[in-house]
């Protein structure tokens, strides 16, 4: 089969084309057909060797992936040669609690990922992708859309009514508005483009500041809400942008922090966290069965994921030129 693999820390440069043996599925197992890989800035850090790539190198890359069963191993019969699936961010989370064994099966970091033609995975782990999506649409999924959904309803509890704050217009942020307004809530977002403004008032954004013309989007946030703060926060800054996160979340309100686009460690205000009685949630994407209760709540509304480009394998290099860019609106996808 064909594949890529990252075979050093240059860069770009050491995402290399490779060809490997075909795998063969067993027991409990199923060997799928990769259609359509979509990349992550996970993806584009781990290809770029920014702060140390997952797992060891050579490793193939990108978690997210969809395609069709071509064979099936013995004891499977919940899929067949045809079928089109989706595989979850962590296959062995398909349930429950959070623990480090999941963290350490997470695909294009500790384990090879789908930037690939065939991949074998757990028959427990799929989920048929709805007929109203296409392949290309389900491969955006698994990292950002179940990271949003478990977020906001999982661990958020988001209610009807509710302001929820997202910053940026990456995969999460958009998903996270998607659903946000599809659950009745009030959404603020942030932005450095004008461009982009325009976009995310277009998908349902009740409110849009640029950040870079005024840095002091917390304080916006707080005078949007009538001086309370909002209800919850999408944070994937990190350091940079944590502490004015919680200064635009109300007494009692919820942080879901995602990202770390501006590092990985830095200053943090604790004592207002404390003062307001924040709760502040590490997101690690979700499991099998959120990812389960977000697609049906999609296929009952047909929801469409933002796309912003699609990209051929061969030139799977200029996907994350695209994502290193930072123009990009929506998700990026490879067509395998």
């Amino acid at each position: 089969m064909n594949a890529y693999q990252i075979t050093g820390t240059t860069g770009i440069d050491s995402l290399r084309a490779v060809t490997l043996p075909d795998p063969t599925p067993g027991p409990g197992e199923v060997l799928v057909r990769i259609r359509a890989t979509c990349l992550n800035y996970r993806d584009y850090m781990n290809v770029m060797g920014i702060r140390g790539v997952t797992g060891p190198v050579p490793r193939i890359p990108c978690s997210d992936g969809a395609g069709e069963v071509t064979a099936v191993g013995e004891g499977v019969s919940q899929f067949k040669p045809g079928d089109r699936v989706v595989c979850p961010f962590m296959p062995s989370w398909l349930d429950g609690e959070f623990s480090q064994t999941h963290a350490s099966q997470a695909l294009g970091g500790a384990v090879d990922g789908l930037l690939r033609e065939l991949a074998v995975i757990r028959a427990e782990s799929l989920l048929p992708i709805p007929d109203y999506l296409s392949t290309e649409a389900a491969a955006t999924l698994p990292c950002a859309a179940v990271t949003a959904w478990d977020a906001l309803h999982c661990r958020g509890g988001l209610k009807a009514g509710e302001t929820v704050l997202i910053l940026g217009t990456g995969g999460v942020s958009v998903f996270a508005l998607q659903f946000a307004k599809l659950a009745g809530a009030r959404v603020l977002a942030t932005t450095s483009c004008d461009i982009k403004a325009k976009h995310l008032l277009q998908l349902g954004a009740d409110a849009v500041h640029n950040y870079k013309t005024d840095p002091d989007w917390d304080q916006w946030a707080v005078t949007q809400t009538g001086g309370l703060g909002v209800d919850k926060v999408v944070e994937i800054g990190g350091p940079e942008t944590l502490n004015r996160s919680v200064k635009a979340t109300r007494f009692g309100g919820h942080i879901a922090l995602i990202g770390v686009l501006t590092g990985t460690s830095g200053d943090v205000q604790t004592v207002q966290i404390l003062r307001k009685g924040i709760r502040l949630d590490g997101i690690y994407v979700g499991s099998r069965e959120m990812f389960a209760q977000m697609l049906a709540e999609m296929e009952r509304v047909k929801l469409q994921p933002v796309i912003d480009s699609v990209f051929e394998f061969h030139d799977a290099p200029s996907a994350f030129q695209r994502i290193a860019s930072g123009k990009h609106f929506g998700k990026i996808v490879i067509r395998v």
